[in-house]
């Protein structure tokens, strides 16, 4: 059963499997209550800096973390779709579930080294602590999946095949 499984594909569920709940639970939060969900440790890097460096209001303080929520589960998304393509076996050989891993990489990526950069702005510890272990799991798999390829199928060399009783050897046939 887990003959044909890749290194990436074990690396990119087992990162699904910590993404997906946790970052689901930290963007439900925020949905819920913006402003306390926004407050929590895996968030506080953002509020500080966007009440102390941006001086944002209250309502942009509240946009900002519905547009951080939305990021989120953006990712989960991503992560969820590429479950389900890896739950395919034929997707999963040929990795056709690679670009969906691809795309929660990247963006998943790219918020958590956001928020890393706001925790140091601010001087929050604990958060950039959380954000930079974060980063450094999805670059991670980012790397292992773009050194390891696919399994390219086997070529077979074309044979013509032999002529029919019934077609002549001409010279324009061959």
């Amino acid at each position: 059963m887990f003959r044909n499984w890749r290194i990436g594909s074990v690396n990119g569920a087992l990162l699904a499997a910590y993404f997906i709940p946790a970052w689901t639970l930290v963007a439900f939060n925020i949905m819920v209550s913006p402003v306390h969900g926004l407050y929590e440790r895996p968030s506080v890097a953002v509020a500080l800096f966007l009440s102390d460096q941006l001086q944002m209001s209250g309502i942009g303080t509240v946009r900002a973390a519905w547009l951080l929520a939305l990021g989120r589960l953006t990712v989960v998304a991503f992560f969820a779709i590429y479950l389900a393509l890896l739950a395919i076996p034929r997707t999963r050989k040929s990795g056709g579930s690679d670009e969906a891993l691809g795309i929660a990489l990247a963006i998943g990526s790219l918020i958590s080294f956001a928020s890393m950069m706001m925790a140091s702005k601010v001087g929050e510890m604990a958060a950039l602590r959380l954000h930079a272990t974060e980063l450094l799991l999805l670059l991670g798999a980012a790397i292992v999946l773009v050194i390891e390829r696919p399994a390219m199928a086997p070529q077979t060399a074309e044979v013509p095949a032999p002529l029919a009783l019934e077609q002549a050897e001409l010279l324009h046939n061959s």
